[in-house]
């Protein structure tokens, strides 16, 4: 697919911004209860209460495109850390265990952290200056 070629730092930055959207809902849902999950209210300091924060700053700094390959790495390594954690030890199989979505934002992220932000991002605009 060849015609999509030109577009490709623009079709990263999509992908930056909508994992990073999606991301952020987990922790909206634990700090400002919106939307309205069992997981809303979680307290602070603990594991998911600290997974929140990494979810809320995580995703909003990956909206944006700032400072997006720490920032990447870091949400990569917690979504690590939620697989394996949460999800695991119900089983083998990410489909059978629920883990297929922390499965794909790990790699995701991790793809982020690599490629860095796109042509849409803060980091590209202060690469220029």
């Amino acid at each position: 697919m060849d015609f999509l070629t030109p577009h490709t730092g623009r079709i990263l930055s999509l992908l930056r911004i909508m994992a990073g959207l999606l991301f952020l809902q987990h922790g909206t849902t634990k700090y400002l209860g919106f939307p309205a999950t069992q997981f809303s209210g979680v307290p602070a300091m603990s594991m998911g209460g600290i997974a929140g924060m990494i979810e809320f700053a995580g995703g909003v700094l990956l909206v944006i495109g700032l400072f997006t390959r720490p920032v990447a790495f870091l949400c990569s390594g917690t979504m690590v850390a939620a697989y394996f954690i949460a999800h695991f030890p119900q089983g083998f199989f990410p489909i059978l265990n629920g883990g297929e979505l922390a499965a794909l934002y790990c790699f995701t992220f991790l793809y982020l952290a690599a490629a860095g932000g796109g042509d849409w991002s803060l980091d590209k605009l202060r690469s220029r200056g």
